[in-house]
């Protein structure tokens, strides 16, 4: 069974599409979502049909991210659409048709069901941020989905546990590293990358905004390589 993260996925369908295609999934495997599937990208719609499927077809633990709180709010509870608007929803509302009112039953009900952050013997996952001395279940929503990592990182959760989150976009396309905290939102929608970690090998699988797998230079050498070798094998 493998397990993997994604990160924020803002809309870009393309993305999501290949980079499910790059890792091959089977029914024993698993895969978190950190949250943020809509706003600002394409096709917010195309997204959430890809989420939906996929938990067809193996496990899928999605969390919530402040972009689904945004669009719970105007959608569920009546708010004023102003601010989702402006940050980003307009995209969102684009490709369910230009209203709101379209979104099918089925993904709101997928909006309903998400988690607001998931923990195992080892890991804590959460969208935004995280009070390094409460346990994630009892902090409050300002930091589970929408505070920003600061400088300096904070500290190790007193859980001991590795922490994954997205929501503060790296716009190096390069995943944020450290022993106990891993960024995961690589700025797909802005030019970046979607990424995917190998929770058990630490493998990263990214593919771009327009559903172009990225390979860096040594990665293209291998799968040369590789390629030789399945070559001299069917001489």
């Amino acid at each position: 069974m493998a397990r993997y993260v994604i990160g924020d996925i803002h809309g870009c369908g393309k993305a999501l599409r290949s980079l499910l295609v790059a890792l091959s999934l089977s029914s024993d495997d698993e895969v978190i979502f950190v949250g943020d599937y809509v706003d600002r990208g394409p096709n917010s719609r195309d997204v959430i049909d890809q989420l939906i499927q996929l938990s067809q077809t193996c496990k899928v633990i999605p969390l919530r991210g402040n972009h689904e709180v945004m669009l719970q709010g105007v959608v569920m509870s009546g708010l004023s659409d102003e601010t989702w608007l402006r940050s980003g929803g307009k995209a969102t509302v684009t490709s369910y048709g230009g209203s709101a009112t379209k979104i099918p039953s089925s993904h709101l009900d997928f909006f309903c069901n998400l988690k607001r952050y998931h923990e195992t013997d080892s890991e804590i996952f959460v969208h935004a941020m995280y009070n390094p001395l409460q346990d994630i279940a009892d902090q409050d929503d300002e930091l589970t989905y929408w505070a920003h990592l600061p400088s300096p990182l904070p500290m190790p959760h007193v859980s001991g546990k590795r922490v994954y989150l997205g929501h503060t976009p790296q716009a190096s396309g390069e995943i944020l590293c450290n022993a106990h905290l891993v960024g995961v939102d690589t700025y797909c929608f802005g030019g970046g990358y979607l990424t995917a970690v190998d929770l058990e090998t630490h493998e990263v699988t990214q593919t771009d905004r327009h559903g172009h797998v990225r390979r860096v230079p040594i990665e293209h050498l291998m799968h040369a390589v590789a390629s030789c070798f399945r070559w001299l094998r069917k001489k």
